[in-house]
């Protein structure tokens, strides 16, 4: 979900280089400038319940990668495409039997909230409080499922190519801000698409 750009894209490369089949699913999709015999493209609106199902139909997990556009919107409001999308996507999977659940917020969001410092809390909620106030209330719709979720929240994302040592902090005394490349973010959810241990956990990706 959200497969054209930024970490979805980065992710269906990622899970394509892994062998798996991948749906890629957002807006544009059909427009994606990337080609593989293992790839499906579809477009949709992630808020809709027909789309969504036709998307996941059959699917054995799902990846939640949602962006909006860096506008004057982002600032102003009112943002709730997070939160709907994940709502209709929640209902959709809970009815299918599909468990395996992997969404991308962010660092900032749910009670890592708690964990920005006061430097930069003040332009973090000017900038960027309307989306992260929807993530929140994503996650809570997240961790009140019966899925098999895990959240990955991501600092400051760069595009940057895939080191390896990126950090994984799991803990919350652990987590703090700093830079990751999209592309580290991905290798994580290929990296855990199939392992229980990650279920019900929410670590922020931050070097």
């Amino acid at each position: 979900m959200g497969g054209s750009r930024g970490i979805g894209l980065e992710t269906v490369k990622a899970l394509l280089k892994e062998g798996h089949e991948v749906v890629a699913f957002s807006r544009g999709a059909r427009g994606l400038e990337l080609n593989d015999p293992t790839l499906v493209k579809v477009s949709g609106d992630a808020t809709s319940e027909d789309d969504v199902r036709a998307a996941v139909d059959g699917a054995d997990a799902v990846v939640q990668a949602l962006g909006i556009p860096v506008n004057l919107q982002l600032i102003t409001g009112p943002i709730d495409l997070f939160s709907s999308a994940t709502q209709t996507l929640i209902s959709v999977m809970e009815s299918t039997g599909v468990r395996r659940f992997i969404a991308v917020t962010g660092f900032g969001a749910g009670d890592s909230e708690a964990a920005i410092n006061c430097f930069q809390k003040i332009p973090f909620n000017i900038i960027f409080g309307q989306a992260y106030r929807d993530k929140s209330v994503q996650e809570k719709s997240i961790k009140k499922s019966s899925l098999d979720w895990t959240i990955v929240r991501p600092g400051v994302l760069t595009n940057g190519p895939l080191k390896p040592g990126y950090r994984v902090r799991q803990h919350r005394k652990e987590w703090r801000n700093g830079m990751i490349p999209r592309a580290a973010v991905a290798d994580y959810i290929s990296r855990i698409l199939n392992d229980p241990d990650t279920h019900g956990t929410d670590p922020v990706l931050a070097n």
